[in-house]
Formats: structure tokens, C-alpha cells, sequence
């Protein structure tokens, strides 16, 4: 099949993103990158290059488009240990700060290197609430975590809290004395702690979305 100005540009759009992001996009990256207004047309157009045999995709993944002549066989890939669920909402227990590495993961995911970014010790939770639906993260997501104890203002961390013994994932902001544990839900209030009562488990680096 010869490929139309469209096809050739979407096809064009997703190795490019597949490689900038290490990750493939979503039918709604490839709107805006593409400058298509519909979603129906871009999955019309996914589905005669999947035909034709230019890319793959699994129905049961979001952003599970893959390039035919990019086989998963050459790729290396990581395991991924979960390590249970955090909370996008109110805290939930997870595994303490200094538990993490003797923590046995029952659960483990097998990645691309390309999707974990050469990170070393990357880790897994499941999101449990809605707090960070802004953030494009749903109630039984996966957020990749990267091991640390530091973090910018405004990234998004996984948060012990200390006095409480829980963790949650928000956005962080450092004000002072204070920490601010801000959600990305309109509809949801900040949680305020002393800065000594917060300790930063890990960052998040990327998400897996689990089709509901």
C-alpha cells in the first residue's frame, strides 16, 4: 500500500516521539502532533498501517503502539519489581524508607530499557484514587519510580510521612518550615506537614495507564 500524506506523517510522528520519550504515544499525542482534530481519524489511520504491517498494537495497552521494524526480541529488557500501591488521595502504608530494597515484590514487570531511561533500581507502584487525574494518572495506574531521597518543587514523589507511617504521591512544593503535598485534582484540598515530617521515597519517571 502506498502511504497517503497522512499516514506517512503519523508514522513519522510515532518513531520520532518513540524516540524522544522512550515511550510510544497516545492516539491523543498523535492529534496534537499531527494536527488531527479526531481521535477516530487517527485510530482509522493506526489500524490500516497495522494491516499494512507497519506497526503493531496491543488492544489491551494504552500507548501500545509498536514499529514493526523495531522488534521487541533486539531490545533489552528490565525487570521492574511492584512494590505495592500508593496513594493518590489519602496516605495509604506502604513499605518504610529503609524497607524498600529488603521488600520482596511478588509482582514484577517486565520493561524496555528505553522505558525506564538506563535509570538503575527502578521500581513500581499501583496508583490507589483520583488525586492526580490532572496529572493524566488514574485509580489503578502504574507510576515508575526512581529511587531518591530529593526532589525539585512542583515534581511529582512518592512521600512518607513520618508521623503518620504512610506514603503518598503528590506534587511537592518546600515553603519554609513546611512541606505542601499538593494533588492534581481541582477538587481536592493541599495536605500541609513539617518539612522533618516528609522524606522523599522515590520520583516519579513515568506512567503505565491501565485501560479501565
Amino acid at each position: 500500500m502506498r502511504l497517503s500524506e497522512r499516514q506517512q506523517k503519523i508514522l513519522d510522528f510515532v518513531r520520532q516521539y518513540t524516540d524522544e520519550m522512550g515511550y510510544p504515544p497516545s492516539i491523543r499525542d498523535i492529534c496534537r502532533g499531527c494536527g488531527i482534530s479526531s481521535t477516530s481519524v487517527v485510530d482509522y489511520n493506526l489500524k490500516l498501517l497495522e494491516r499494512e504491517g507497519y506497526l503493531r498494537r496491543d488492544p489491551e495497552v494504552s500507548r501500545g503502539i509498536d514499529l514493526s521494524d523495531r522488534k521487541a526480541e533486539q531490545r533489552k529488557l528490565v525487570r521492574v519489581p511492584v512494590m505495592g500501591q500508593i496513594a493518590a488521595g489519602l496516605p495509604i502504608p506502604v513499605p518504610a524508607a529503609d524497607t524498600w530494597q529488603a521488600f520482596d515484590a511478588s509482582e514484577a514487570l517486565e520493561l524496555t530499557e528505553e522505558l525506564v531511561r538506563g535509570r538503575p533500581d527502578v521500581y513500581a507502584l499501583r496508583v490507589k484514587g483520583h488525586s492526580m487525574i490532572d496529572a493524566l494518572i488514574e485509580d489503578g495506574d502504574i507510576v515508575l519510580m526512581e529511587p531518591t531521597q530529593t526532589a525539585e518543587n512542583g515534581q511529582m514523589v512518592a512521600a512518607w510521612i513520618k508521623s503518620q507511617k504512610e506514603t503518598t504521591l503528590k506534587k511537592l512544593y518546600r515553603e519554609g518550615e513546611q512541606v505542601r503535598l499538593q494533588p492534581a485534582n481541582a477538587a481536592m484540598e493541599p495536605m500541609y506537614f513539617p518539612a522533618d515530617d516528609v522524606e522523599v521515597q522515590g520520583r516519579v519517571v513515568g506512567v503505565i495507564r491501565v485501560l479501565h
